[in-house]
């Protein structure tokens, strides 16, 4: 039967009789009784598996939200044991210190909103991430294909000052691969920039020549 970890309420380990000594000894490194401190009991017992695997994630997730592969990857890479890894991963999906669902709802936001990536080019990400395939469809189906379109013609606006000056094939291959670039289908992508160009003063029938 696997054995449930204790965790302590506040630190890593908990502080015992060295810890006490150690606080009372002042800054010059000895005991009451004048003798010398000993670095070993200064440290504690050592750590058994399950708490230095928490203090890993601990360390991990302090620092920005982690799917549960990546913080199993972290764990093998500094050799924890996997019995007591998968231990502190469940724990801390028990208490909602790891939530994949909501890991991929947040990077969805985030990466669409600051970066403009498109659902397939956010999918992709989550994958890599070790993101379950159906949190993943959840996630990014919260962006439908109107919001996609939208965002999509915000990056290309942005974007056609800098091709001005270019004649009109390089100006459509470079606007549409950089939504391409981003996730965007080539359907998808063709037709906003299009679009945006005619709005501009381009000629449509001259457009229609390079989309046919």
């Amino acid at each position: 039967m696997t054995r449930r970890t204790e965790w302590p309420d506040s630190g890593d380990a908990p502080r015992g009789a060295a810890g006490d000594a150690e606080t009372r000894s002042g800054r010059h490194g000895h005991t009451d009784s004048g003798g010398p401190s000993s670095s070993r009991a200064e440290s504690g017992p050592p750590r058994t598996p399950e708490e230095e695997a928490r203090a890993i994630c601990l360390r991990l997730l302090t620092g920005s939200p982690r799917t549960r592969k990546q913080l199993g990857d972290a764990l093998r890479e500094r050799g924890i044991p996997e019995e007591a890894a998968e231990e502190v991963l469940s724990r801390f999906e028990d208490v909602g210190l790891i939530d994949d669902a909501a890991f991929a709802e947040a990077w969805v936001d985030s990466r669409h909103h600051g970066r403009g990536l498109a659902r397939r080019a956010l999918a992709r990400e989550l994958r890599t991430k070790g993101v379950d395939s159906a949190l993943i469809e959840e996630a990014v189906g919260r962006l439908d294909s109107a919001q996609e379109e939208s965002t999509a013609r915000e990056l290309v606006d942005r974007k056609l000052r800098a091709t001005r000056g270019l004649d009109r094939e390089k100006r459509l291959r470079r606007l549409a691969g950089m939504l391409a670039r981003k996730g965007y289908g080539e359907g998808l992508a063709l037709r906003v920039v299009k679009q945006a160009l005619e709005e501009e003063g381009e000629d449509p029938e001259l457009l229609d020549q390079h989309f046919g």
